[in-house]
């Protein structure tokens, strides 16, 4: 498996991870602030991670010639 598709995949699961945990914030903002902030800081991280990948990708995708 090339690296390209690597980081796809690996960018696809990041973006569905932090979909559910913005989702889970959201869910629990009224009802358990501890677990809100918990998810939101999470997320927050991950989105980190995705913005990495995202460079990455772009930059494997279009080599310099």
């Amino acid at each position: 498996m090339s690296r390209i598709n690597q980081l796809r995949r690996y960018r696809k699961h990041l973006e569905e991870r932090y979909r559910r945990l913005v989702e889970t914030a959201n869910d629990y903002k009224y009802e358990d602030e501890c677990k809100s902030d918990r998810s939101a800081f999470k997320a927050m991280k991950i989105l980190e991670k995705l913005n990495r990948i995202k460079y990455l990708d772009e930059d494997m995708s279009n080599p310099v010639v």
